[in-house]
């Protein structure tokens, strides 16, 4: 069975930087797909390469979307799928939305381009995309300029824009950033019911393990520009078998933590992808060995699970 996207050996380089380094998955029709990892990791830039919006960088690999390769098709074709079959929500909402222009307006012109609606058509879909997302008096905020609704509101917008064509996969880069907890509750909430109603695929790309475990059917462990485990939500919560992935959980504050305890931390940060020499979390790992100089690949462990460390046990 075909997967609805096949991404293989994706790498996104900057001249001699690989910001991605060979990342291979699949996302199947009506899942979604946790990836996560530390800022700097590659994450929004495997989505920002998927939808073809990295100008400067030379792209290597295939990422197939319904048997159209994303990589390798003309920018004519990829206007016509972008919008249309993947979509994306991006982390800021607020510099995502254009100032200048009335976010309906911005609804209305996506809408045109890939829909064959005249204006009061489109102008009417935009109505019912803004009810469906939440947002009240859905005419009269039509009307409305990016800065004159709150964060929440913008990303509603954000939202409504990218399921308004229906595509078939949809990246959503950090939805709930900068939000409040009550207005991520809700957030989440509506992204998970309007993608399942429509039965859409999601890549949710997230640094909150939080938001994986509730929203995500698999997830995929990002680090220096390489995949470095994967396995179902529920596997990988309760038996994580990369060092990385245990240091990201176990990062995780509980609950009944007292205010003065420390909080468990991986020591260092995310090192450079330039020129690097064997496993690349091994300067950060307590379990590092000499074997660790040879760069591990990603094999199957388990049913679904996938890891690349020497030391995974």
């Amino acid at each position: 069975m075909t997967s609805l996207l096949e991404v293989e050996n994706l790498s996104v380089a900057f001249g001699a930087m690989r910001a991605v380094d060979g990342v291979s998955f699949k996302v199947e029709q009506g899942e979604t797909l946790g990836l996560v990892g530390e800022s700097g990791c590659g994450k929004t830039t495997i989505a920002l390469a998927l939808m073809r919006l990295l100008r400067d960088a030379a792209l290597d690999g295939s990422a197939r979307l319904d048997g159209a390769d994303l990589v390798a098709i003309d920018e004519k074709a990829m206007r016509a799928l972008r919008g249309a079959k993947i979509a994306m929500i991006f982390q800021d909402p607020g510099t995502s939305l254009h100032p200048m222009i009335r976010v309906g307006d911005q609804i209305v012109e996506a809408l045109r381009a890939h829909l064959d609606m005249t204006k009061d058509e489109a102008r009417r879909r935009a109505v019912d995309l803004f009810r469906k997302v939440g947002i009240a008096a859905p005419e009269h905020r039509l009307r409305a300029f990016p800065h004159e609704m709150s964060g929440g509101m913008c990303q509603r917008v954000m939202i409504a824009m990218a399921i308004a064509c229906s595509p078939r996969l949809l990246l959503a880069d950090e939805p709930t950033t900068a939000l409040d907890v009550t207005v991520q509750a809700q957030i989440l909430e509506l992204l998970r019911d309007v993608t399942r109603e429509a039965g859409m695929s999601v890549v949710l790309i997230t640094h909150d393990l939080g938001v994986v475990a509730g929203m995500a059917d698999r997830v995929a462990v990002m680090y220096a520009g390489l995949i470095v485990e994967t396995a179902p939500t529920e596997t990988l919560f309760a038996a994580p078998l990369h060092p990385y992935t245990r240091g990201l959980l176990r990062s995780i504050p509980p609950l009944d933590r007292g205010w003065d305890e420390p909080m468990p931390t991986i020591l260092g940060s995310v090192g450079s992808a330039f020129g690097a020499v064997g496993c690349r979390f091994a300067p950060r790992c307590s379990l590092a060995t000499d074997a660790c100089a040879v760069a591990p690949k990603l094999e199957r462990i388990a049913k679904g699970h996938f890891v690349s460390c020497w030391n995974a046990k």
